[in-house]
């Protein structure tokens, strides 16, 4: 908001620095921001040299100038490397129904305030290098695998094991750690149970950091499973789709379900080892020979492959296909940011962009240089600095 001032002025112009860019005629017209208002008179003074000076009587200036400049004022510089290495303080298994019990860590600060990692696929479990995005000296950084997942037991589970059922664990974590509210960290699928969560808990939200925002809609599913993402990596895409015969290609999705719970077992683990590399090879901007080689890997292979096969075949178990969408107002209150890699081939940015555009409020960050995983150092740098900022946020609260 601006507001239009006009001074009126004596038959001459001035050639006083101040008001030359101001003053073309007898009247001139300039903007200043609304919180200055000011009143003044004024006559012409002539010197001895001939030339006018500029006399100003009464003046009354009233600036709202200092809050303007607090309330404006940039936040500090925020860490932007990762934390070295740490190793839990404490560890357990949570037993949260008849056939489930799920691994949890805590490491950094016992005191500190909790933070929870979502990890991704369904099926991805956690690894110690999630726990290097959070301040060990200020965070209580809580890690869980989820049903079926990691070190979490049965492995590879299907049995009640949907999107509900995940968001009942982590209100049953939460209480059984006995904390009363918790920052929520979530990237990829991460993201997709971080807003389910906060939609089904948000009073139990400090703050929010999502990555590769996946909201399991329709349109993202056939992208990447349907044929969509093969025009950007048609190499990798042919080892995917022909384990596959032509005749079953018309749903993917259904044909690798049939395959991943064939009761042979080598063709799950053939199945999966598809299915995981597939996602391997697309997941970093430049190809990553350690991420692909844990599609090699037929014990994490067969729980990420079954497990993420299981939710997007049932849409997530979401009753609508824009149902995280549809629900952002219960979560607008809360402080978020969301990181996104420009060229995030699995979790393509139009679902971060769709998000951004219901959600203004939180604060979308979008790394040029980056594709889907958290490993690549744009992304890294910028998930460190968005829990220093809620750190920032808190202290300062």
């Amino acid at each position: 908001m601006t507001r239009l001032v006009t001074l009126g002025f004596s038959p001459n112009s001035f050639s006083s620095p101040l008001f030359l860019p101001l003053i073309s005629n007898t009247s001139s017209h300039f903007q200043l921001p609304s919180s200055f208002s000011f009143s003044f008179s004024f006559s012409t003074k002539l010197t001895a040299s001939g030339k006018r000076n500029l006399v100003l009587r009464g003046c009354k200036t009233e600036t709202k100038l200092r809050d303007s400049m607090e309330s404006e004022k940039e936040l500090p510089e925020f860490n932007r490397n990762l934390y070295p290495s740490i190793e839990p303080y404490s560890s357990g298994f949570l037993k949260v129904s008849d056939i489930h019990s799920i691994y949890w860590e805590q490491s950094g600060n016992p005191n500190g305030h909790p933070v929870i990692f979502l990890h991704g696929g369904p099926g991805g479990g956690t690894s110690p290098n999630n726990r290097r995005v959070f301040d060990p000296e200020f965070y209580r950084i809580i890690l869980f695998d989820q049903r079926g997942s990691g070190k979490s037991t049965p492995h590879a589970c299907l049995e009640e094991n949907t999107t509900w059922d995940l968001i009942s664990d982590i209100e049953k974590l939460r209480e059984h750690l006995e904390i009363p509210e918790w920052q929520v960290f979530g990237g990829s699928w991460g993201s997709t149970l971080a807003l389910a969560y906060s939609q089904s808990h948000p009073e139990k939200v400090t703050g929010m950091v999502l990555r590769g925002i996946f909201l399991l809609r329709k349109k993202e599913i056939d992208w990447f499973y349907e044929g969509g993402a093969a025009a950007i990596y048609p190499d990798a895409w042919e080892q995917f789709r022909d384990l596959i015969p032509e005749n079953e290609r018309g749903s993917f999705l259904d044909a690798y379900r049939k395959r991943l719970n064939s009761d042979d077992k080598e063709i799950q683990f053939a199945a999966a080892r598809a299915w995981t590399m597939w996602e391997m090879m697309t997941a970093h901007l430049l190809p990553n020979d350690e991420n692909i080689k844990r599609g090699e890997d037929d014990i994490f292979a067969l729980a990420f492959a079954r497990i993420e096969n299981h939710y997007f075949v049932n849409r997530g178990f979401f009753p609508s296909d824009a149902y995280l969408l549809d629900n952002v107002e219960k979560i607008r209150h809360i402080k978020t940011t969301i990181v996104q890699g420009r060229y995030d081939v699995c979790c393509p940015m139009m679902s971060a962009w769709d998000l951004h555009k219901a959600w203004p409020e939180a604060d979308l960050k979008i790394i040029q240089d980056a594709g889907h995983s958290a490993n690549e150092p744009g992304i890294a740098a910028e998930l460190v600095a968005a829990n220093e900022k809620l750190k920032h946020i808190k202290i300062g609260a």
